[in-house]
């Protein structure tokens, strides 16, 4: 039988119990793993144990192909296009009722603020499945007209059993990304959460199963990646996979995906984002997004700002009135009501942050706040900035994913555009300035696929999400999400033509 996961919150800002199977979630079951090992999942601010999950396997997979398979020709696919709809909103209210208890696994397996889960990452978890589920009873073909004696038509079909891999970042967020667009076009999912982040995930499928879901539509399979994570990218019953992680473990994932049988793939990848300030931005306004688009979530954000582009004009007061609102950050328990960064997932990522920060130093970067642990506890790392650099460092060049930000002063238009366009990624960037044909034009030349102007960071279900470059292939969100999981058939009908 699989563990139990137990654990009572006593918190200042939750007090409450969750209890619930940490098995494979295979066929609408949950299962121990088929060599019956358990995966440690640790509480990254004291290093304690907390939790045992199934560890899968290669068998294990299978197993959850073949129950996608049987539920995609028997009980969704093209057989439940009435009741996905329902299905998906009913999985949204239930998890809008357990709000705070998500939030909570949430803080305690990632070490993100609590506060900060349930303002944004839950809830826009829901607001993501119940968009999707719209979508449900609208996926539809063209009619094209060709000649009076022919019909032809387009239909967009499920491609059938579709694999997923997410990141430990934004455990749920990524979870439902990958999940509801899935689902509502009519394939059924094996997904494989990041081994050391996946209770929120495990515990959404208790959800799911509650809702109704039948059996084996949606498949969770924990385990390690170059076990579960290789299986699923190689595996000759899988169509289609979804990535979302670092750029080293997607070129892993697209050589298994063509060595095996060319699987469609989308990747969600790592960026280096520049955030552009210019001389006329509102000061008050860049300090503040500029903030929260490199220390939210501890800087581990695929989007987070950490190239800080400040014209000259206002470079020393942009400066000092960052270092103010930096060194205002309250850096802590997540628990904690008042705590804006907790603390990096695990020690690995917390040594590798420390690495970069070295790294910056021998270079001849200047730390000009931060670069030290914070505290005696915990993978707890103080907000960062560094001046001084140039752009052959690594601090410049890749992606830290942490709170480390450089701040780097530029002349004008074509000096800024140049330097932000100086980098293998293109997931994200920003513009602050209050000329509308600034913006633009900046805008337009900036290679990135999200540009925000006069703000960092925000998002919605209905807008695509996805980069260029080494950023990322396809979008996520929006109706662009729905291309990812259909295939469109082109029918001719003879209605007269002889031969």
């Amino acid at each position: 039988m699989p563990t139990v996961f137990t654990h009572e919150f006593n918190t200042p800002v939750y007090k409450g119990k969750v209890s619930f199977d940490t098995g494979l979630f295979i066929d609408g079951r949950f299962v121990d793993g088929s060599d019956g090992t358990a995966i440690d999942i640790v509480n990254p601010t004291n290093g304690k144990v907390i939790a045992f999950i199934s560890e899968g396997t290669q068998k294990d997979v299978d197993l959850a192909v073949d129950a996608a398979e049987k539920a995609f020709e028997t009980t969704w696919g093209l057989n439940c296009s009435g009741n996905k709809r329902g299905l998906l909103n009913k999985l949204a209210s239930l998890m809008e009722e357990h709000t705070d208890e998500l939030a909570a696994l949430e803080a305690l397996d990632t070490g993100k603020a609590f506060n900060a889960a349930r303002s944004k990452d839950i809830p826009g978890a829901i607001a993501c499945i119940r968009y999707f589920a719209g979508w449900a009873d609208k996926i539809s073909g063209r009619v094209i007209e060709t000649t009076e004696e022919r019909f032809t038509y387009t239909r967009h079909e499920p491609i059938g059993v579709v694999s997923q891999i997410i990141p430990w970042n934004s455990p749920l967020l990524m979870f439902t990304w990958k999940i509801a667009p899935a689902l509502t076009t009519g394939n059924t999912v094996v997904l494989k959460p990041f081994e050391i982040t996946p209770l929120t995930a495990i515990w959404v499928c208790h959800l799911a199963k509650e809702a109704g879901f039948p059996p084996g539509v949606l498949n969770v399979v924990t385990g390690y990646g170059n076990t579960v994570g290789s299986a699923i990218s190689s595996h000759m019953r899988i169509y289609k996979i979804a990535f979302t992680g670092s750029s080293l473990v997607r070129r892993k994932v697209m050589e298994a995906a063509a060595k095996s049988n060319l699987k469609n793939v989308t990747l969600e990848l790592g960026g280096k984002s520049p955030n552009i300030i210019f001389n006329d931005a509102d000061l008050e306004q860049a300090v503040h997004w500029a903030m929260l688009g490199i220390f939210s979530n501890q800087g581990q954000s695929c989007i987070a700002g950490s190239r800080i582009f400040v014209q000259e004009g206002i470079y020393d007061e942009f400066l000092q009135r960052f270092t103010e609102k930096s060194r205002s950050i309250k850096v802590g328990d997540p628990f904690a009501p008042d705590t804006f960064q907790g603390l990096q997932v695990s020690e690995m990522q917390y040594d590798r942050i420390m690495g970069y920060i070295d790294s910056g130093k021998k270079e001849g970067a200047k730390i000009h706040i931060g670069g030290e642990r914070h505290g005696s506890e915990g993978y707890f790392i103080q907000p960062t900035i560094f001046l001084d650099t140039n752009p052959d460092m690594c601090i410049v060049k890749e992606e830290i994913f942490g709170p480390v930000s450089v701040v780097i002063k530029f002349k004008d238009e074509e000096d800024i555009v140049r330097q932000a366009n100086d980098t293998a990624y293109g997931l994200a960037a920003a513009v602050f300035t209050k000329d509308v044909n600034r913006a633009i034009m900046t805008v337009h030349k900036l290679k990135a696929g999200t540009v925000w102007v006069n703000c960092y960071g925000i998002g919605d279900p209905n807008t695509p999400f996805g980069g260029f470059k080494q950023s990322g292939i396809g979008h996520e969100m929006g109706e662009y999400a729905l291309n990812n999981y259909t295939e469109v058939k082109s029918v001719n009908m003879n209605l007269g033509l002889k031969v």
